[in-house]
């Protein structure tokens, strides 16, 4: 072959292999909408409850014991953990896979080939020295090193480590997250604990009032000014509230059990401070602005960290259609006689070669895989999007939640007050016969449900707290 046509020959491969490179699918992008509302409720509030401690935010020492024992033993977090670890592993295997390889080959064999074959009748002939012969079979011995790289001109192998990089930083902010949550989620059950347990202790004293209440209508049946009617009707009354505290008593358990669950461990009694229940005042919420949630709420973060890693995995896939460059060298010693093995320069072997492939025919599997990684990255969009919005809907939703909540915690209170004023007034008018026993039994059952109704509705108004801390981003740090 003239050199003319060699020359040629190679200029139709690079042509190839160039057309090959240019006819890459086009990337679609999607850029993601960051823009967020410019206040909350029209505050123009620039702090930020979420920048305060949850051990500060929650000062309960009972409340702060429980979340300390939960971010040690919790067994989801632990695995989350790991999580974190195989993510932190997977950035060294792609850091290393852009660095040179080097290993070290040590062999021994032998080999005996036919004699009437070329190779056998050459080493027939052949003398090592005047009067050797060549061995039959042939021992080989060999100990060299040996590396291969793939020089990263396209920055395919960076990128993918950059990708492993970002998404070991997104399993942080995943774990940040279930922090958030973990903290938020016994908080909440250590405060509906605490409304269960005075629930509970004012079905027993609603008991005693009832009981008392059925004495006096006992009395008043032996005196001839009430009937048998009414006794029933109030130890009927007595007997359903009583059935009342075990179905309280049962929510208990199971509420300490769930807790327990939490904090890893079996089933034991939770200690708290029950009395904190009724004198806990409502710290004042900063909910700062908006756009201070792009950098406290670690679900934002891991989703903008998740579209990050979904755009260097197109620029991997992408790189793929381009030619890859690969060296390999390798030297060490090779004789068929120990006693040759270090004899220089006759036993030294080396090798050096370096290729370039690329794929010109049948890239359907290359193809999928870049536009796999083209919608991945479109759909990680969408998400960091739905992300956003969401969060800006629980603060929102949580803060008018708070206020409502308030308000309706006043307006249960006067209620309280009133149909415990009403009890009395009922007892006084029924001695002196100036109201029947149903309105004593009606009063005696509406105030009841009243003190029930207020200790859900300050529940709720806790749980709005916690909330509220925990869609601002609070509870990580």
């Amino acid at each position: 072959m003239s050199k003319k046509k060699y020359y040629l020959h190679i200029l139709m491969v690079c042509t190839a292999i160039l057309y090959n490179a240019c006819s890459i699918p086009a990337v679609i992008h999607k850029s993601e909408n960051k823009s967020t509302p410019l206040t909350f409720n029209n505050s123009v509030d620039t702090a930020n409850s979420a920048n305060t401690s949850w051990r500060n935010y929650f000062n309960d020492p009972f409340l702060i014991a429980l979340i300390d024992t939960a971010l040690k033993n919790n067994q989801e977090l632990n695995s989350m953990l790991q999580e974190m670890e195989i993510a932190r592993n997977e950035v060294r295997a792609r850091k290393g896979e852009y660095l040179p390889f080097v290993g070290l080959n040590g062999a021994a064999g032998a080999e005996k080939v036919g004699r009437y074959t070329s190779r056998g009748a050459s080493e027939a002939t052949t003398e090592i020295k005047p009067g050797k012969e060549m061995p039959d079979p042939l021992p080989d011995y060999r100990l060299a090193v040996y590396a291969s790289w793939e020089l990263d001109i396209w920055s395919k192998l960076r990128n993918a480590k950059k990708a492993a990089a970002v998404r070991y930083l997104s399993t942080i902010e995943g774990k940040n997250f279930m922090v958030t949550s973990l903290v938020a989620e016994i908080a909440d059950g250590y405060y509906e604990l605490l409304a269960l347990d005075n629930q509970l202790e004012i079905t027993r004293q609603n008991i005693d009032i009832q009981t008392n209440a059925l004495e006096i209508v006992k009395l008043q049946k032996t005196a001839a000014r009430v009937t048998e009617l009414a006794v029933r009707k109030f130890e009927a009354e007595v007997l359903n509230t009583q059935s009342l505290q075990y179905g309280i008593q049962q929510k208990i358990v199971e509420t300490e059990n769930r807790i327990n669950f939490l904090l890893g461990r079996f089933p034991q009694s939770i200690a708290r401070n029950d009395k904190a229940f009724s004198s806990f005042v409502p710290g004042t919420i900063h909910a700062g602005l908006p756009s201070q949630l792009l950098s406290n709420r670690p679900d934002i973060k891991q989703a903008e960290l998740e579209l990050t890693a979904a755009r260097l995995d197109v620029r991997v896939a992408k790189a793929k259609f381009y030619p890859a460059l690969g060296i390999a060298a390798s030297l060490g010693y090779q004789a068929f006689n120990p006693s040759y093995f270090f004899r220089t320069p006759e036993s030294i072997l080396y090798a050096i070669a370096g290729d370039m492939v690329a794929p010109l025919v049948n890239r359907n599997a290359i193809k999928a895989a870049y536009y796999n990684a083209n919608a991945k990255q479109i759909q990680a969009v969408y998400k960091y999007e739905r992300t956003l919005t969401n969060a800006f809907a629980e603060v929102a939703n949580q803060l008018s939640r708070l206020s409502n909540l308030q308000k309706s915690c006043e307006l249960k209170e006067k209620q309280v007050q009133a149909l415990t004023d009403a009890i009395v007034i009922s007892n006084d008018l029924f001695r002196s016969a100036r109201a029947n026993y149903m309105e004593v039994l009606m009063t005696q059952r509406d105030a009841l449900e009243s003190k029930l109704d207020l200790i859900e509705t300050k529940m709720q108004q806790r749980h709005a707290i916690v909330h509220v801390y925990r869609a601002l981003g609070g509870g990580w740090k």
